[in-house]
């Protein structure tokens, strides 16, 4: 099983880190089905093929995935894709 493991700078305050990790879960599981929940500072996400967290520190985000047979034949995409989100969102 493929995993993605990417540590994120970022300078805003924990609140905002937060809300704005949770704007882009809410579009993104509107757009791809996926279901996601906090416990703490940690939100976890979930779909078919895909169980991850993503860790809401006061300086940095930990975007932490495991990928299903049939993503990880995408994973440099999906790394991708993830890390172009943190960077428009969190930089």
């Amino acid at each position: 099983m493929a995993g993605i493991d990417i540590q994120h700078k970022h300078s805003l305050p924990l609140g905002k880190a937060r809300k704005a990790v949770e704007d882009v879960a809410r579009k993104l599981a509107d757009r791809f089905d996926f279901e996601y929940g906090w416990d703490g500072d940690d939100m976890h996400f979930k779909r078919p093929g895909v169980d991850g967290r993503i860790a809401v520190g006061k300086d940095d985000l930990h975007v932490t995935a495991r990928l299903g047979m049939l993503l990880s034949a995408f994973q440099g995409t999906v790394e991708s894709e993830i890390r172009k989100v943190l960077d428009e969102k969190f930089s």
